[in-house]
């Protein structure tokens, strides 16, 4: 057990390493271990002969094997795709994690080993471009972590591939199109920071100064703009209500939270439009458990967190054309905003926008304006609450007034008439459908299977994991899945285990959805009225 855990035996090195309160010692091998450790180093190099000649006639000769050797291979067989190295260790009692960094840096590999990395051009995304991973090649990096320091705020974490980086220097955020400027660029170590002059290829380090840019976004020298591939964000399926006991707080708990959402893409924070309360959503329970455990001890903020429900997703099912005009009299000057706007399904589950104004019946000014007020329908929904999926919108038409028109206008006027027009559109409720791995005993298949099935849940595939038990591989709908976790070791007497993330949303039956609706009515309408 971890517990009992004093060291691990280096197979590479033959030698034991221990662990004395954290830090890494050298020592021999226990006497009473050492067959057991020469037939583990003989199964090894056996087993590395396999990839590459030389060992393998040193081996069979039975000759002095270095450990370079042993290292030289298992990069060789590593960068080849052939074998994944696996090490022991316990990270709670901080035993064996020295050699598995050490690792890191003798088999993983480097810059040079990558080569290229591709990325297309954010003007012409069908246009394939590289960069080379050499200090000659335009700038280009990857921002994979934001991180709020009290000292320096937010620290901006970018893996550079190509070019030169210095304090001062001029980017553009090719995700967002937004421009930004080097502050200070640190390279971080634990708690440590070291200010460096410049970066090149391959260097990890923290930017001080970004203002715009968040995880997954590319950072390249504006006269030379790529757009990298993108980081895959987990989807938020589960949500719950947080609030505080004073509003004092209240401003404290949305600060904090805007941060965090910051660090973290997969977790998010809206606030209900119609009765104005704080929602945060995250990949499940225990992801939502910790993130109220860090408002707590890092930022010092006693939330009180609702009960835990699924995070629903709105959707239309068919194209609608709608057309309203925004008029509002008052003793000064009015507001005046008309438009015209088609909606429709859009299969990939994104929000598009396209503007289709011509003539200028519509000034230019006013179009963003426009889908910044559909945009903040599609936060908080129009059914529900739940965010809105999968929509392609298309300004067709409108008009303007010389004097009473303004971005404000037809912001309220874009926000109204996505509204009206979605309601028209057969909108639907989207639920989660979690794809479950469980494995158990074969004694206990029949119950998991049972159980599985009154979730609305669906068996899809079942093999042999090993003796004595199955693997099975299905589906549920995440709403039927709270406290799964207490049923599968009550149907299995605590031996099943399983596994499960997102397959895809899909509309809620008919019965369930007007369920949900109904819930969400009385909610709203308790909310409104206390």
């Amino acid at each position: 057990s971890a517990e009992d855990l004093k060291g691990v035996v280096s197979l590479t090195k033959m030698k034991a390493i221990y662990f004395p309160e954290g830090t890494a010692e050298e020592g021999d091998i226990p006497a009473e271990m050492m067959a057991d450790v020469e037939q583990a180093r003989h199964d090894m190099l056996e087993a590395l002969s396999d990839f590459d000649d030389e060992l393998a006639e040193k081996f069979l000769e039975e000759a002095e094997i270095t450990p370079d050797d042993v290292r030289r291979v298992v990069r060789k067989a590593v960068l080849g795709l052939k074998i994944i190295p696996c090490f022991c260790g316990s990270a709670y009692k901080n035993v064996g994690v020295q050699p598995l960094l050490d690792a890191i840096v003798d088999y993983l590999p480097n810059p040079h080993d990558h080569g290229s990395v591709k990325g297309v051009n954010p003007d012409n995304p069908e246009e394939v471009l590289t960069r080379e991973s050499n200090s000659e090649e335009p700038f280009c990096a990857l921002a994979f972590k934001i991180i709020h320091d009290q000292f320096v705020g937010q620290q901006t974490f970018v893996r550079t591939y190509s070019g030169i980086l210095k304090p001062g220097d001029a980017l553009i955020n090719t995700t967002n199109g937004k421009k930004e400027r080097v502050g200070r660029i640190m390279r971080v170590h634990a708690k440590e920071r070291v200010e460096l002059e410049q970066v090149g290829p391959g260097d990890i380090v923290a930017l001080i100064g970004m203002k715009d840019t968040h995880t997954g976004h590319t950072l390249c020298d504006p006269a030379n703009p790529i757009l990298l591939e993108k980081i895959t964000i987990p989807e938020s399926v589960i949500s719950v209500k947080v609030s505080t006991k004073t509003p004092k707080e209240l401003e404290k708990l949305h600060s904090s939270l805007r941060k965090m959402a910051l660090e973290d893409p997969s977790f998010s924070v809206r606030v209900m439009e119609r009765t104005n309360e704080t929602v945060i959503a995250g990949m499940g329970e225990l992801h939502l458990e910790i993130i109220v455990d860090r408002l707590r001890t890092e930022h010092k903020v006693e939330a009180i967190v609702g009960a835990p429900s699924v995070e629903y997703r709105e959707a239309i099912s068919k194209e609608v054309r709608h057309r309203y005009k925004h008029v509002k009299q008052t003793g000064g000057r009015g507001q005046f905003a008309d438009t015209e706007i088609i909606i429709e399904p859009n299969p990939d589950g994104e929000f598009e926008f396209v503007d289709e104004i011509t003539g200028g019946v519509i000034p230019r000014e006013f179009i963003n304006p426009v889908k910044s007020g559909i945009e903040d329908v599609l936060k908080n929904g129009v059914l529900a609450d739940y965010p809105v999926v999968g929509v392609k919108v298309r300004l067709v038409f409108g008009s303007f007034h010389p004097v009473d028109s303004s971005e404000q206008a037809f912001k309220t006027c874009g926000a109204i008439c996505f509204k009206e027009a979605f309601k028209k559109a057969d909108p639907k409720l989207l639920e989660p459908i979690m794809a479950l791995e469980i494995n158990t005993p074969d004694d206990y298949v029949g119950d998991v299977v049972g159980d599985l099935n009154r979730r609305r849940g669906r068996v899809q595939e079942m093999s042999k994991s090993r003796e004595g038990s199955q693997r099975i591989k299905g589906e549920a709908p995440l709403m039927e899945l709270f406290g799964y976790a207490t049923s599968l070791r009550s149907a299995s007497s605590g031996r099943a285990n399983y596994s499960m993330e997102v397959a895809r949303y899909e509309p809620l039956p008919a019965n369930i959805q007007a369920e949900v609706l109904e819930e969400a009515r009385k909610r709203i309408e308790g909310e409104q009225a206390g």
